[in-house]
């Protein structure tokens, strides 16, 4: 008589599944879902000493959404973001081909140098710069500028930006560096032979063989970058303690900060903090669908 075939474990079982995943199920719940929740509810809703809270709908958002200083940061950040990403995942690509190209024993030591900035936390990071950027005691801050022979101000009018756009590339060039770099590991080594053998140079091989072939990472890159910027937040609170230009308005998210905790105003700065969420996630959405529509016609 032929033995019984047994049943698989998951058949058995049906339950052991959902039991691994309940530990980490519950942790989101707790710690995502819920607070969620809770903001949202907070962003529906008003309170004040007079009424208490009540609930007022979408009130909120449209208040946030023609609130001036709130879209003033939201076109800053914007605008930072088109020149500082292109630049900082320009530096990163560079940095990964070159990496990519690296065949000696010190490669792993490259790697390891490029990725330290952004092992240092954000604050450690902004502090540091704002050290070297102040005008009284900085190293910077005795030099004269190339017109005029005033000193030079880092952190005022339109180098502030600048200055802010350089403390962001130096802490994420590294970890772009390192994505883009994993994902040229996975590009199959004939091509690069078949490219050789047809007489391509090794900046052809770069821009023709091993930059199309990581366009998904470089893609993926710049969402991340994108969604980073928008939620620009660490570099600015701190350096307004150099920089007095920075107001409490100066980034959406710096914004938010100070109506819940300068003002105590929870439900509205719940409110801005949701639709800065639906401006990213529009944003992000609408790369993605352009990104993909470009990538058929190509």
């Amino acid at each position: 008589m032929a033995p019984t075939p047994r049943k698989p474990y998951s058949a058995r079982h049906p339950l052991a599944g959902a039991l691994f995943v309940l530990p980490f199920g519950l942790v989101v719940l707790v710690f995502l879902v819920v607070p969620l929740a809770y903001a949202f509810w907070l962003s529906l809703s008003s309170r004040s000493l007079a009424l208490g809270s009540r609930f007022t709908g979408l009130d909120n958002y449209v208040t946030a959404f023609t609130d001036p200083q709130m879209l003033d940061g939201l076109v800053r950040v914007v605008v930072f973001g088109l020149v500082q990403i292109p630049v900082m995942l320009g530096v990163a690509l560079a940095g990964a081909l070159a990496l990519d190209a690296i065949g000696t024993r010190f490669a792993l030591a490259y790697r390891l140098i490029a990725f330290m900035p952004y092992a240092v936390p954000a604050v450690i990071g902004a502090l540091m710069w704002g050290f070297l950027y102040s005008r009284t005691f900085g190293p910077l801050a005795g030099l004269p500028t190339l017109v005029g022979g005033e000193p030079v101000d880092l952190l005022s009018g339109s180098l502030l930006l600048v200055s802010l756009g350089n403390i962001v590339t130096w802490s994420w060039t590294g970890y772009n560096t390192i994505v883009m770099y994993s994902a040229l590991q996975g590009v199959p080594r004939e091509l690069h032979e078949a490219a050789l053998i047809d007489g391509a140079t090794p900046v052809q091989i770069a821009l023709r063989v091993k930059v199309p072939a990581i366009r998904q990472a470089i893609a993926l890159a710049a969402i991340f970058s994108a969604i980073g910027t928008m939620q620009f937040f660490t570099e600015p609170y701190v350096m307004a303690r150099f920089a007095p230009e920075i107001s409490a308005g100066y980034t959406p998210n710096l914004y938010a900060y100070n109506q819940a905790f300068q003002f105590s105003s929870f439900n509205y700065a719940a409110a801005i903090s949701f639709a800065l969420g639906f401006v990213v996630f529009v944003a992000a959405y609408a790369f993605v669908i352009v990104r993909n529509r470009l990538g058929e016609r190509a």
